[in-house]
């Protein structure tokens, strides 16, 4: 008998019930330990390799139709599975032993060396296989920049993701799987709203289906911890081997999983992934694609939530810079019914200090509010880091100003990894607004990221790398942008030539 107790999923085609699931087993775990499928492999346990990479499908919001996409089995919860399918490596291949085109396309351009990775690779390129009929190279390299080859040998691998398409379409797993009738059907009869069933509930470990439902968990037990994503929490258990309190999961709340384009702006639920988020963000702001495209990788923005990323607060978040330069506010929700309270705040107000948000017992993020802006903005989105894909910041920023007849009207510069939190450069700001958009309003504005920080030093930067780079970031945003600006009291082009390399950062 199916109770609140049970975790219900469909495992490569078939329907699985866990009866009180450990709340922290991971979906690695569960594959390889307890349903021997050893084919999808444990790499780095914190998912930054991708040799744990699975697809997982989840119905969209009409029902009528399912969304599949990849995401890291090793920081995934199992009981976060609940109502949803995962597809792993073991089952692509046909009932006939035939291969699927996306192992075809392995094989043929011979891209497995040892072979550790491959499993990941292929669900990468499987999720994208699903979606896209006729992948771009740059497509393909976007597809896998979450998974990591130790032997390098990468050029095959993309070789196979360009080439998959022309192979022909298998009986199981074509491109219109996510409309196939019968997989529909398999999900809806596990979906515990479809069926009227209670909300998941294992000892340690709530999904509730509403905020209202969440919000009086919160109430009763206001040190739960409030999970979305879990793309940071994982690591804490995967590798802090942190022992965490009641979980309250906000995967399931299908009101905080939409995204609500309001004539003030966009309202992002705590449910809404990182990649639809930023999606969404980037319609409106153009200027954050690259910032978009190199925000961790597919299967961690298809699982991470933007909520969940402010929530956590993070110094090198690289939510928070863009947001707060837009002016975000966060919006807080306590108590339920007509006890419910909800409060807003701007989001630079809400971090208090290093892991301190201005949280109160029982609160929880229940969206971010992203304001309009107005066409006289002037954006621009920059991140530095030892590698360009799937790497954490040395220094992130993201500046929105406004220039009139030479003069700053106003200035928003925000910064992440340059304090114990995501802030803005104030002194810096008003340095730009007393002395106009020119060279020497800028160099003031430079020297003034002296006073608004001071940088620690870690593996990933210095205090001095910091200093200078956020600089030239700023400098660099200046230069993009200074003939766009009306007014505006610019140097020379030949003096402008002459800045050196190492001051404007690429």
């Amino acid at each position: 008998m199916v109770t609140a107790q049970t975790v219900r999923f469909i495992l490569d085609g078939r329907e699985v019930a866990v009866e009180n699931v450990e709340p922290t087993l991971t979906v690695l775990e569960y594959l390889r330990e307890v349903a021997g499928l050893t084919g999808t492999k444990e790499g780095c346990a914190e998912g930054d390799c991708g040799a744990c990479t699975v697809v997982l499908g989840e119905l969209v919001r009409e029902g009528d139709s399912i969304e599949y996409r990849a995401i890291n089995s090793c920081i995934r919860f199992l009981a976060t599975l609940d109502g949803k399918e995962i597809v792993t490596v073991a089952a692509l291949r046909g009932q006939d032993g035939s291969l699927h085109p996306v192992q075809r396309a392995m094989v043929d351009q011979h891209a497995s060396q040892c072979g550790f990775c491959t499993p990941g690779f292929v669900m990468s390129l499987f999720a994208l296989y699903l979606k896209n009929e006729a992948p771009t190279r740059s497509e393909v390299v976007e597809a896998l920049s979450g998974n990591l080859c130790r032997c390098t040998g990468y050029r095959p691998i993309i070789d196979a993701g360009c080439q998959m398409a022309s192979y022909p379409q298998p009986a199981r797993w074509s491109r219109g799987v996510a409309v196939e009738p019968e997989r529909v059907a398999a999900l809806r009869r596990i979906d515990r709203s479809a069926q009227k069933q209670p909300s998941l509930k294992v000892d340690g470990f709530f999904a509730p289906r509403t905020l209202d439902e969440a919000c009086d968990a919160l109430a009763a037990a206001p040190d739960s911890l409030v999970l979305a994503g879990g793309t940071d929490v994982g690591l804490w258990v995967t590798k802090h081997l942190r022992d965490l309190p009641g979980i309250v999961y906000l995967g399931d709340v299908a009101d905080a999983a939409t995204i609500e384009a309001l004539d003030a702006g966009l309202r992002i639920g705590a449910a809404v992934s990182i990649g639809i988020a930023w999606t969404a963000l980037v319609e409106r702001h153009p200027q954050l694609a690259e910032q978009a495209r190199r925000f961790a990788s597919p299967p961690i923005r298809n699982s991470a939530t933007l909520c969940g990323n402010v929530a956590n607060g993070s110094p090198i978040g690289d939510s928070m810079p863009a947001l707060i330069a837009l002016g975000a506010e966060v919006e807080l929700r306590s108590g339920a019914g007509s006890s419910a309270r909800t409060r807003r705040m701007p989001l630079e107000d809400f971090y208090l200090g290093y892991q301190k948000k201005d949280l109160k017992p029982g609160e929880l993020v229940a969206a971010v509010i992203v304001p309009r802006q107005s066409a006289a903005v002037v954006l621009g989105s920059y991140k530095l880091s030892k590698r360009i894909d799937q790497d954490i910041s040395a220094v992130c920023a993201t500046f929105a100003v406004v220039v009139e007849g030479g003069k700053v009207i106003s200035a928003r510069l925000a910064f992440g990894g340059m304090a114990a939190v995501p802030a803005r450069a104030r002194h810096a700001e008003a340095a730009l607004q007393r002395g106009g958009w020119s060279d020497a309003s800028l160099d003031a504005a430079v020297a003034a990221l002296n006073v608004d920080f001071q940088p620690l030093n870690d593996m990933r930067a210095s205090e001095a790398y910091r200093l200078r780079t956020a600089g030239s970031l700023l400098r660099r945003f200046y230069l993009e942008h200074a003939t766009a600006m009306p007014g505006a009291a610019l140097r020379t082009h030949a003096a402008l030539a002459a800045v050196s390399a190492a001051e404007v950062v690429r």
